[in-house]
């Protein structure tokens, strides 16, 4: 018995999604060129290739598969992918595991579509923020999110990628409670508090006799590479970037879970309660609620400080922290979504997707992390409270940009970290909010000790 090679070559047919591609689309693909996709392309693919792999460094993944090549033989029968030097671990006695199939698929449709059709087409102006919405849709209704008879029945999971063992298998037990009470799971795809909770409610659907349940993984280029989508993944999307997929989160999902993460968790936590502040959505009903094991009572007990001392009483309002009774969470999100079944009845609204919700451009327009515009950001204290909790969640994207992203990371090695202000107090809470997660190994990178990618001022 020998060990598995560490690469295999190997001829793939996409499963269910764009089989059929045109001369132009193909070209696209292949062309490593200004305006090809193949760079996106062949770090996404391994990104999928490489899931269940622990590092969760792009950079590192990267080298280790430097070789690895992707191309395209056109047949009479539709499309091919050839795979060069891809990670052995994607195949099982030579062929592809078929979830990992499916999810390459995605890949492929997702880029493709999305260039084709959402930005070259002129049929979206993203300058609008209905324009934008719009774009949402069709992407999520394009990869197959939005299923009919629909029910309100999917709750997004977010959290951390690197949590603590006991963090992770408490989110096991929270999918586990959602599981058996019938409802679906919806994360950022990939390890950790995204992994957890989709592991748990297999085992409750399995119990509940549910053979169709979903496990929807949302993610974009940037992250991907550093996330890889975890194996139980089986309905993922690609959107194209941050905004666009936290925009799919709140509109497809009926009621959020936040277990214990760092500044990317804070950076989704910031961003929904800057949409539920806004006037226009104040009695909607969105049902969200933090929760961890006892030991995770500190983290979210900073971070409810921080949304008190910031965006005020309000936004504590919309929110609820349960420690330590997995029951109880699953028990109060199941209770609230019965009000958003009901608010949706009364105004006709869809259940596949939230239209009505109000997000303003502010939360909608990529934020590109450089150090101009880190530093330009207005962290003022006499902001509204939304504008304000848009500004504070792009601090922490830019963060986030700088801990996972190459190309960001690349910039603070040449111009040094980000230079973040603005208000003395938020300022002051900020850094001891940031201090405290590197303090929880809560921004540890790949077993190295965290060197800040950030200065507040």
């Amino acid at each position: 018995m020998t060990d598995s090679p560490v690469c295999v070559d190997a001829e793939v047919w996409p499963a269910g999604s764009l089989e059929v591609l045109s001369q132009l689309e193909v070209d696209l693909l292949k062309n490593s060129g200004t305006g090809g996709l193949y760079p996106l392309l062949r770090r996404c693919l391994l990104a999928v290739l490489n899931s269940g792999n622990e590092t969760d460094e792009a950079k590192a993944v990267l080298d280790k598969y430097r070789d690895f090549a992707v191309s395209f033989i056109q047949q009479d029968r539709g499309l091919k992918v050839s795979l060069k030097n891809a990670p052995a671990d994607a195949f099982v006695d030579g062929t592809m595991i078929r979830g990992t199939r499916e999810l390459l698929s995605a890949v492929l449709r997702d880029i493709v579509y999305t260039r084709n059709e959402i930005f070259d087409s002129g049929r979206f102006y993203l300058d609008s923020s209905e324009g934008i919405t719009n774009a949402v849709f069709h992407i999520v209704r394009n990869a197959k999110l939005l299923l009919l008879p629909a029910e309100i029945n999917m709750v997004v999971c977010w959290g951390g990628h690197a949590i603590s063992r006991e963090e992770y298998d408490y989110s096991k037990l929270i999918g586990y409670e959602l599981g058996l009470r019938e409802l679906n799971i919806c994360t950022g795809c990939g390890p950790g508090a995204m992994k957890g909770p989709m592991k748990g409610a297999t085992i409750g659907h399995a119990k509940q006799r549910i053979h169709k349940g979903r496990y929807v993984g949302i993610t974009e280029p940037g992250i991907i590479a550093a996330e890889s989508p975890n194996p139980i993944v089986n309905s993922l999307v690609i959107m194209p970037d941050m905004e666009k997929r936290l925009e799919a989160f709140v509109r497809t999902g009926h009621g959020i879970v936040v277990f214990p993460g760092g500044v990317g968790t804070a950076e989704e936590i910031l961003y929904l309660l800057g949409i539920l502040l806004h006037p226009e959505n104040k009695g909607q009903p969105f049902p969200l609620v933090m929760t961890g094991p006892a030991s995770s009572a500190t983290y979210f007990r900073q971070i409810d400080e921080f949304i008190g001392a910031t965006l005020g009483p309000d936004a504590q309002k919309r929110y609820k922290i349960i420690i330590d009774n997995p029951r109880a969470v699953a028990q109060e999100i199941k209770s609230r979504l019965e009000d958003v079944l009901e608010f949706r009845k009364t105004h006709g609204d869809a259940f596949y997707f939230n239209w009505r919700l109000k997000i303003d451009r502010e939360f909608q327009v990529p934020f590109l992390a450089t150090h101009a515009a880190m530093s330009s950001l207005d962290i003022s204290e006499d902001l509204p409270a939304h504008i304000l909790a848009a500004n504070l969640r792009r601090v922490f994207s830019g963060i986030v940009s700088g801990n996972v992203r190459e190309d960001t990371a690349e910039q603070i090695e040449r111009h040094g970290p980000f230079q973040i202000s603005g208000s003395q107090r938020i300022m002051d809470m900020l850094d001891r909010l940031l201090a405290a997660f590197v303090a929880q190994q809560r921004m540890k990178i790949s077993g190295h000790d965290y060197d800040p990618c950030y200065v507040i001022k």
